[in-house]
């Protein structure tokens, strides 16, 4: 029997990027207008289809890292997909920042998420290439 609390972060890392994407996949479907917003407007079609596609994504990437077998894949998956937001990411951060609306605290948390995609992206390649 595997004593989880004596394994080292590289290996829970897994862990936590699963229960990470499979929250923000199940919002996704809670509360889609939110993730709507955030779609860039660039992107051609409706912000829904975007919205329920990436909330799948999230689903299936955190399933993968959750299951043993195809972990490793899971982590290249999860590396892409922080990769593959990011741009709703700084889409937020732009309407937040220019928005009168916004509190300043709340203006500071949303610029200070756009860095934290690195540390999720470092853990989900640790997952990917661990032997």
């Amino acid at each position: 029997m595997r004593d989880v609390a004596t394994e080292t972060p590289r290996r829970r890392a897994h862990s936590w990027l699963s229960g990470l994407l499979f929250v923000a996949g199940v919002l996704h479907f809670v509360s889609p207008q939110f993730f709507d917003r955030i779609v860039p407007p660039k992107l051609p079609g409706n912000p829904r289809t975007y919205t329920y596609g990436s909330g799948v994504a999230e689903l299936g990437v955190a399933t993968a890292l959750a299951v043993p077998r195809t972990r490793r894949l899971g982590g290249w998956l999860a590396a892409a997909l922080f990769v593959g937001v990011f741009p709703a990411n700084v889409q937020m951060a732009v309407d937040v920042v220019g928005s009168p609306k916004a509190s300043p605290a709340f203006k500071a948390g949303v610029l200070a998420r756009l860095p934290l995609q690195i540390p999720m992206i470092v853990a989900a390649l640790r997952v990917a290439r661990r032997d």
